[in-house]
């Protein structure tokens, strides 16, 4: 804007020095060539005066007596054919006739008459004035004149001179004026734009950015706590959220999802380059097409699902906001449910099967006498096996949903565990497997169905899974954080590609060796279960062989 000024404050100068000046000059010729025609019409009003009191005869002496003036101007007398009887600066023999003049004309017709003549150079000009004398002669007066363009040539180097210091005084007027007229511009404070000392013509300006200063500031706060907001909602989600431009740029993201993708923030890049997987390439690409998309994705052994949804303005997509929920536990508990149901129906099947051959038999009358107690011994122990079975699943259902219908009461496991052993020692026996309890009297606060539940699948497993001539431990010990129940046995031990699974249901390390031996398949789920009805924590240590150990870690009451 300075600048701007300072051309404008200098153009204008210039043109009005210019201006001013030709104007100045014009004035002066005018001045001069009416000065010029005052002073011949006066002096041709004096010779003609001497000339109609003495005649011709006053140019006799003309060149003495009137040196002066015939040095300054020219004096010509012409006859009224326009033949020249005397000149001042002539031979009068020697020029032409003269009645052609515009000068002599105008003189002829209206008793005077004047006329400018250039050179053939317009460096100079002659002004003629003739008068009617009252004989019918014409006397005329000339003098020479310099022309302006003769004028402009003499004074070229005064007046590039006088424009030049001109020119200097103007350039430096312009900038100081230019400066002293944004100095108060430069030194308002936008920040309180009412409280500036300037120009009044600025006055509705500065109210006008006061006023939209306000606006603005209002606009920033509450687009700042909406951000804020947005930011304190999206962090604390579990879930990967981010937002992409119709490149599928980066726009915003959380923790979640620059954590799960490895997204880099501050580079431009988009999303696809951090994540290649199909599924999330696929989701991104049909939202920007302008489609809801929907699909799951397996990350760093976790299970995400992908959906994406297209962000349009009027009808066009300008981006895409993609959510992505971790569903692992939830793909987990739909494979578990898959599982159990596909192993319940296994389960019941199998007994029923067997129930189902055997009446049959019987009921078409082919079985001999002596194979009815048999057969009849196989049903019973069959459907036995289906009670246990429901039972078992009925436990696994009340624990699952948390439908216990049993308060909690001080339970002390140290007599519960001989308990338990007391109703196994029967089939201990049977393998010549020996039972040995250990520590003392420990209280804890607990439903004691469940616990004696979980106890008694212990050791029956303990049992079950022993070897000829093995032993089972039992340890129940007051700790400093509560009550530790430990199961010890020296059967045949758990591989390690088993041992973290063998709390599933119905999951069995060997099938064959399982369905020999009896069982649901479901003891250890109870356990688990159980356990985490009770806050417990549950560890199991093992070696193919050598025998299986699982500790119970109760909180103390």
């Amino acid at each position: 804007m300075n600048k701007k000024i300072f051309r404008s404050s200098l153009l204008t100068v210039c043109l009005v020095l210019t201006a001013a000046t030709a104007l100045i000059m014009g004035l002066l010729f005018h001045f001069f060539e009416k000065q010029i025609r005052s002073e011949l019409e006066n002096e041709a009003g004096f010779l003609a005066h001497a000339v109609e009191r003495d005649g011709t005869a006053y140019f006799d002496g003309f060149d003495s007596e009137r040196d002066r003036i015939a040095r300054s101007n020219r004096v010509t007398l012409v006859g009224e054919d326009g033949t020249v009887l005397f000149d001042s600066r002539a031979d009068a023999s020697a020029l032409d006739n003269h009645a052609g003049r515009d000068e002599i004309r105008a003189a002829k017709e209206d008793g005077e008459g004047m006329s400018t003549r250039y050179s053939k150079t317009f460096m100079q000009k002659t002004v003629y004035y003739a008068l009617r004398l009252s004989d019918g002669n014409i006397l005329r007066v000339s003098t020479e004149q310099y022309t302006v363009v003769a004028i402009l040539l003499d004074m070229v180097q005064p007046m590039l001179f006088i424009l030049f210091v001109a020119l200097l005084l103007t350039l430096a007027l312009s900038s100081r004026v230019s400066r002293a007229i944004i100095e108060p511009i430069n030194r308002l404070d936008l920040d309180a734009p009412e409280t500036n000392d300037t120009y009044e013509e600025l006055t509705p300006l500065l109210r006008k950015i006061a006023d939209q200063k306000e606006t603005i500031e209002q606009q920033l706060a509450d687009a700042g706590k909406k951000q804020k907001e947005f930011r304190l909602i999206t962090e604390n989600m579990s879930e990967g959220f981010l937002t992409i431009d119709r490149d599928a740029k980066l726009l915003t993201c959380n923790s979640a999802a620059l954590n799960l993708l490895e997204i880099v923030p501050s580079a431009d890049k988009s999303v696809l380059a951090f994540c290649r997987a199909k599924e999330f390439r696929d989701v991104i690409s049909e939202a920007l097409s302008g489609k809801r998309a929907e699909n799951v994705m397996v990350r760093n052994g976790r299970s995400y699902s992908l959906i994406a949804s297209p962000v349009f303005e009027r009808e066009a997509v300008i981006g895409a906001v993609v959510v992505m929920p971790d569903i692992t536990e939830r793909e987990k508990r739909d494979t578990l449910r898959r599982e159990f149901t596909a192993n319940v129906s296994h389960e019941l099947k199998t007994p029923l099967t067997s129930i189902s051959g055997f009446a049959e038999l019987m009921k078409a009358g082919d079985v001999p006498q002596k194979d009815v107690i048999d057969f009849s011994q196989s049903v019973y122990d069959e459907a036995q096996r289906l009670i246990a079975l429901v039972n078992d699943i009925i436990k696994l259902s009340e624990l699952d949903g948390q439908s216990l219908s049993f308060e909690k009461e001080p339970v002390d496991l140290y007599e519960l565990s001989g308990e338990v052993i007391g109703r196994l020692e029967k089939e201990a026996e049977k393998k010549n497997v020996a039972f040995h309890l250990i520590g003392g009297s420990a209280r804890i606060m607990g439903v004691r169905k469940i616990l004696d539940e979980m106890l008694y699948n212990l050791c029956d497993n303990a049992v079950k899974y022993n070897r000829e001539n093995g032993t089972v431990d039992v340890f129940v010990n007051r700790t400093g954080e509560g009550v530790s129940v430990i199961v010890r046995d020296t059967g045949i031990g758990i591989g390690a590609e088993h041992r973290g699974r063998v709390f599933e249901r119905f999951y069995r390390v060997d099938k064959s060796h399982s369905k020999k031996i009896g069982g649901t398949g479901l003891g250890l789920a109870i356990v688990k279960h159980g356990a985490i009805c009770h806050h417990a924590k549950i560890s199991l240590e093992s070696a193919e062989g050598a025998g299986t150990t699982i500790t119970l870690a109760f909180p103390g009451i």
